[in-house]
Parts: structure tokens; C-alpha cells; sequence
């Protein structure tokens, strides 16, 4: 990525690299936004947004930034991100590293200062950028400082959303990771509506309401689901991520001694495909797809995202096929899919 950032920053090489990677267009809309194609990237890649440019020229549809908190934070100590190549897997225990929720701000800034001009250069007009469907769509991923307690949450959650609602499109709120203690306690269905009842209020006193969206663990029960569909539908949620990483090990070729070595954190990749497409799928029968779902999990083809599609998902997000397949899969996907 450094490297991408070094060539990306000088005009001509910039535009060979956008043309070697130009991706089938498939346009898509949702939340009242144009994508130019339904494969994003999930959060945790480009926690502070400094890759804009460079996953905007390997084609990339829209990118989840984040996970932002309102405070700097420097994430769990390293090593804590390992391979599992016999799986097609990752455990990650980062953390929420990130320079936090003003600094990430000013960079979203420069951000779309640099678009505004790009896009008034090519077309000669002020095209607003919500509708621009060439642009790279940009999700804010939000979460709570480490040693914010539980039940102050709700503040750390407005913080971002005010700091960053200017600059991105649309909102994912992360109560799923396994990284940060006690974060998962509140997908229960009193903590959760009090975090999204107060960011729906929130929001409405904005000029530009911004779509909210929840990311869900794969490891919820059924039960817990059904709690979060009820409680997306009372509020009017704008759609569900689903799902994050999942802290189970099972059936893994990676032998046991080695994942022990490894300890905890969040396992993605080709082992959670299965859990998290029979919940996309879940929810969208439950719903009768009023829900609009964006599917995460073991997404390393045209034909994976076809699946998670077919179950229901309108966009899918990769990461970990991303890091397997290299910088072609969003155009390997594109093709397949269109």
C-alpha cells in the first residue's frame, strides 16, 4: 500500500494503474446513494482513511473507514494479525487502532476537498457528490474507546458521528468486534436501542441525514437476531453488515496447537463463509428483504459474492479475500458478476 500511495501520487502513473485495474461498471444504489459497482472494502483496512486514492483507483465500489474512535489509540500489542493459509483465513486482534475521530476527520476532509475539485475539472459543474456515480462511496466505521465503560457508550458513538458525519456517506456502528473487552455485550437488544435510538435523533438534526447501519457478529444465536431485525425494524435502521469476525475455531485444517499459539481474536475469511451467508440469508427472509443487508464473510470470488447476493445481500464488502487474492479481485469480481 505504501508503495500504491508512492506511485498513485504522481498523475500519469496514477491514471496507468486506474486503467490497469478500470472495473466492469455495475451500478447499484442504496440508502439513496450510486455506487458504481456493489464490491466494497470492510473496515479495518484503511482504519484512517489514508488510502482513499489508491483503493479508489483499484476499483474499489465504496470503502468502510474505521473502525474510528473518538480518542487515538494505539490497538492490542504486536503481533496480532496471522495468517491462516491452509484455510484462507486471518486471526486478527487488532483492536480498534486509530488516530482517532478529529484526526480522521481532517483527513476525510482533504479528502473530498480533492473530489469536489476533481469532479468540477471533468464535468465543469458542482455535481453533488452524493449522486456521483463515479466517485468512491465512503462508509464510517464507529466504535467506543477501550476504556470506555459500557454504559457510557452512547457518548463515544455521538462523538464519531458528529466528527464525522460531514465527510462520509453513510455510518456502520461496530458493537461486534472480539477485540475490545465487553464490546459485544452491547449487541443485546437495551444497549443496542439505546445507541441507535439516540444516533437516529441525532441525526435528524442534521441538514443530510446520513444512512446508519449495524455490523452483527456470526456468532449471535438466533434468538439474539430475531432481537436485532425487531429492534432494526422499530427504529427504521438503514441496513445491516452482516456479519464481522467470529471467535470460534471450529473446523479449521489449521492444526490446533498452532491456533492456541496464536491466541484470541477475530477469525475471517473462507471459514465464516458459510455462517455468515446462512444469516444474510436469514435475515432476509425474515424480513422479506425490507432489511437492505451488505454481506461480509469468505467473499474471495465472483461466484462468493454471487452466493451472498443471491441470499439476499444487496453490496458485498472483502478484506480477507483481498489480502489472499491480491489488488485484482474487485475487478475479477466485476467480471464474474457481471
Amino acid at each position: 500500500m505504501s508503495l500504491l500511495k508512492t506511485f498513485c501520487s504522481i498523475g500519469f502513473l496514477r491514471n496507468i494503474i486506474s486503467k490497469s485495474f478500470e472495473v466492469h461498471a455495475i451500478p447499484a444504489s442504496l440508502f439513496g446513494l450510486g455506487f458504481r459497482n456493489p464490491v466494497g472494502l470492510g473496515a479495518g483496512f484503511d482504519k484512517n482513511a489514508e488510502y482513499l486514492r489508491e483503493l479508489d483507483a483499484l476499483g474499489f465500489g465504496f470503502v468502510e473507514i474505521g473502525t474510528v474512535t473518538p480518542r487515538p489509540q494505539s490497538g492490542n500489542e504486536k503481533p496480532r494479525v496471522f495468517r491462516l493459509p491452509k484455510d484462507k483465513a486471518l486471526i486478527n486482534r487488532m483492536g480498534f487502532n486509530n488516530d482517532g475521530a478529529n484526526a480522521v476527520a481532517e483527513r476525510l476532509k482533504k479528502w473530498r476537498e480533492s473530489q469536489t475539485s476533481n469532479i468540477k475539472r471533468q464535468s465543469g459543474k458542482n455535481s453533488p457528490l452524493t449522486s456521483h456515480i463515479s466517485r468512491l462511496v465512503i462508509g464510517g466505521n464507529i466504535g467506543k474507546n477501550k476504556t470506555t465503560p459500557n454504559e457510557d457508550a452512547w457518548k463515544d458513538y455521538e462523538i464519531c458521528f458528529r466528527a464525522l458525519n460531514p465527510h462520509v456517506d453513510f455510518f456502520v456502528v461496530n458493537v461486534s468486534s472480539p477485540n475490545t473487552p465487553g464490546l459485544r455485550a452491547l449487541q443485546e437488544k437495551a444497549s443496542l436501542q439505546k445507541i441507535l435510538t439516540h444516533l437516529q435523533t441525532l441525526n435528524t438534526t442534521f441538514e443530510i441525514q446520513k444512512p446508519i447501519l449495524l455490523k452483527i457478529a456470526p456468532d449471535l444465536e438466533w434468538e439474539q437476531i430475531d432481537d436485532v431485525i425487531d429492534l432494526a425494524i422499530e427504529i427504521k435502521l438503514d441496513g445491516l453488515v452482516a456479519t464481522n469476525t467470529t471467535i470460534s475455531r471450529a473446523g479449521l485444517q489449521t492444526n490446533e496447537s498452532q491456533t492456541q499459539k496464536i491466541g484470541p481474536g477475530g477469525l475471517s475469511g473462507k471459514p465464516v463463509q458459510k455462517r455468515s451467508t446462512e444469516i444474510v440469508q436469514y435475515i432476509h427472509k425474515k424480513t422479506n428483504g425490507s432489511i437492505p443487508i451488505v454481506a461480509s464473510g469468505g467473499i474471495f470470488t465472483g461466484t462468493d459474492a454471487r452466493l451472498k447476493m443471491n441470499s439476499g445481500a444487496s453490496l458485498v464488502e472483502v478484506w480477507t479475500g483481498f489480502i489472499y487474492e491480491g489488488p485484482f479481485i474487485v475487478k475479477r469480481i466485476c467480471r464474474e458478476l457481471s
